[in-house]
């Protein structure tokens, strides 16, 4: 079972199965939708899908032909998204409350990435924060 929530937590649901692949998007969508430099999605059946709390609350956009991009009208927590006759949604895995120990399968899209952001780069990690001042 996976379950998800956004940011505020008035608006949760859950799944009766398994994450697909998880990529990385690097589309202008994507990017733009999220304000970062690529968004992390995987794909669970229609089906298998269902809002446990606050379907009021959502507000849907269609980004483009066909596909609602759902998010919550109190935080703005983008949760999911749907492309008509796919029979699949795509969750947001950063909207996920259900640990995933699954690996990232590819990146997509990398031909509308920003200039900004290179995959292979090996960057300094810090446990929380930024970097201490130099």
């Amino acid at each position: 079972m996976l379950t998800g929530s956004c940011m505020c937590k008035s608006v949760a649901y859950e799944v009766d199965a398994e994450p697909g692949a998880i990529v990385h998007c690097h589309c202008a969508t994507c990017r733009k939708a999220h304000g970062s430099a690529f968004s992390t999605v995987t794909s669970v059946p229609r089906d298998r899908f269902r809002w446990t709390k606050g379907e009021s609350l959502l507000r849907g956009f269609e980004s483009s032909p066909g596909k609602q991009r759902y998010f919550c009208t109190q935080c703005g927590s983008q949760i999911v998204a749907e492309r008509a006759g796919t029979g699949t949604i795509l969750l947001r895995m950063g909207c996920l409350d259900t640990p995933i120990t699954k690996r990232p399968a590819a990146h997509i899209w990398r031909s509308d990435c920003a200039t900004w952001f290179d995959p292979k780069d090996q960057l300094p990690e810090w446990p929380e924060g930024s970097a201490p001042k130099a």
